[in-house]
């Protein structure tokens, strides 16, 4: 199959799941699938190759050596597909036993679907599902990993599109990832972490970003904490997908849990990359307030807003000597009263590098323009005390009612980072003081504005003498049309 193929077959999947459950739950029952049968056919792949390696003894290609991940007699696809009563009891006995018999690499990565309720899918809704996928072999030689991998981030980006609001908690905008990857620049060997990691789509770029710069990324160590359990799932099935193997993704609350931890503080790292869930209102201020990790730098934010709570832990996890940052927010967190004080902290401690206001619709679902708070341990000297700022507001392609950067937007902003110097209307560099002065408010429209000043500049009253020869002119040309008619 060729990319296109692919990707219908895959997508062709949810028709049979349409009328039975709501298109945000497809995720829950499709990657699952998709992934089992990833396994399994690879698994047969390898059996075949040790086969053909060994003169054909049937011993040696059982071996758990031989495979990636090992699959247990009676938990085949194969095994499941034979089935057609109590299908969904065997799919889920089967990907139970392959987690039981994976547990450093795959427990619990299949989620906590409910296989068992027929009321939702019956027998024939999954045995249909098994034959859809039963129709082409994935294994590497047919799917390598990079195929199969974009068509997995065409799922999402599918699901997203079918599943509506629900979508904001597994999906970034892809080209907004891109843009935060080109700027934090991962090296090979490099930590990098997402605190809210979603479907892990901005750690695996940085991989992808070096896999096709042709530099060794399998050294880069990736690591992701996510709350919600399925997406935690589709993040892991995803790195493996695309033929990484090398990383951590942990499932839990970061605020208050925080699970990345060595030697009984927070893990720290080089990169982090973060799209944070926007303002949410149900978190433990209290226990911030007293935060046993030492994460409230700047102070404690309000119950309503817990923006500032994970921007001080992505800092607090930042490598002390060579730590960067890059997070996604709405423009309010750049001026916010109720923030002011953290945010006069956070600017006076010279960490702040740059500021880039976005277009508008690069949130899933969502009008509101977007920002990127960019953030350095160890600024560069002669970045030091000073802040670049970008309005890149323009910047932006609308498709319908969602925004999407081209390439030449990705560049031009990327650029005006890289440089680190004024540019007329859209690049300022400005100082810490400046920013003081300005009741250390970082709202862009302070510094930068989109108004194009190179026209001719003329008074109020020119304006309104303007429209009343232009309001006269319109007249005598209606009247004129209307005699005509007449």
């Amino acid at each position: 199959m060729n990319q296109p193929e692919l990707e219908k077959y895959l997508w062709g999947a949810a028709t049979y799941l349409r009328g039975h459950i709501d298109a945000g739950d497809y995720k829950q029952f499709i990657f699952p699938l998709l992934f089992f049968k990833r396994i399994c056919d690879v698994y047969d792949e390898e059996f075949a190759e040790a086969l053909a390696e060994s003169d054909g003894d049937k011993q040696y290609a059982l071996f758990p050596e031989q495979h990636r991940f090992d699959v247990p007699t009676g938990a085949h696809w194969n095994d499941v597909r034979e089935k057609s009563t109590n299908v969904g009891l065997a799919i889920q006995e089967a990907m139970s036993a392959i987690e039981k018999a994976n547990p450093d690499t795959l427990s619990g990565i299949f989620g906590d679907a409910s296989w068992t309720n027929k009321d939702r899918l019956s027998d024939e809704t999954l045995v249909n599902l098994l034959e859809h996928f039963s129709a082409h072999t994935l294994s590497i030689a047919n799917v390598p990993d990079d195929q199969l991998g974009n068509a997995y981030e065409y799922l999402i980006k599918q699901f997203a599109d079918d599943s509506g609001h629900t979508a904001a908690e597994f999906y970034t905008n892809r080209t907004v990832v891109r843009l935060m990857t080109l700027i934090m620049d991962p090296q090979p060997g490099e930590s990098v972490y997402d605190p809210t990691c979603g479907s892990g789509g901005l750690l695996l770029n940085c991989a992808l970003q070096l896999k096709d710069a042709g530099q060794e990324y399998r050294t880069l160590k990736l690591y992701g904490q996510e709350i919600n359990l399925i997406t935690s799932a589709i993040a892991r099935m995803n790195m493996f997908m695309h033929g990484i193997e090398e990383f951590q993704i942990v499932r839990g609350d970061t605020l208050s849990e925080p699970k990345l931890l060595e030697n009984d503080r927070l893990k720290t790292f080089n990169v982090i990359l973060a799209n944070p869930p926007y303002s949410i209102k149900a978190w433990d201020r209290t226990g911030f307030e007293n935060d046993p990790w030492g994460r409230n730098l700047w102070g404690t934010p309000p119950q309503g807003c817990a923006d500032y709570a994970f921007q001080q832990h992505i800092q607090k996890s930042l490598d002390p000597k060579n730590g960067r940052s890059i997070s996604l927010w709405p423009h309010g967190i750049l001026f916010r009263d109720a923030e002011a004080t953290m945010r006069r902290q956070m600017i006076e401690s010279d960490v702040v590098e740059c500021v880039i206001g976005l277009g508008p619709n690069l949130f899933y679902n969502s009008p509101m323009e977007a920002c990127l708070l960019i953030t350095n341990t160890n600024k560069p000297k002669k970045r030091r005390g000073k802040i670049l700022i970008v309005n890149a507001v323009k910047e932006v392609r609308q498709d319908k009612n969602i925004g999407f950067l081209e390439e030449h937007h990705i560049q031009k902003i990327y650029e005006a980072y890289r440089k680190f110097e004024d540019q007329d209307g859209f690049a300022r560099v400005v100082t810490i003081d400046d920013v003081a002065e300005h009741n250390a408010s970082l709202n862009i429209a302070l510094y930068l504005t989109n108004v194009d000043s190179s026209g001719e500049v003329i008074t109020l009253d020119e304006a309104v003498q303007n429209w009343s020869d232009s309001n006269k002119a319109l007249k005598s040309s209606m009247e004129e049309l209307f005699t005509t008619l007449s």
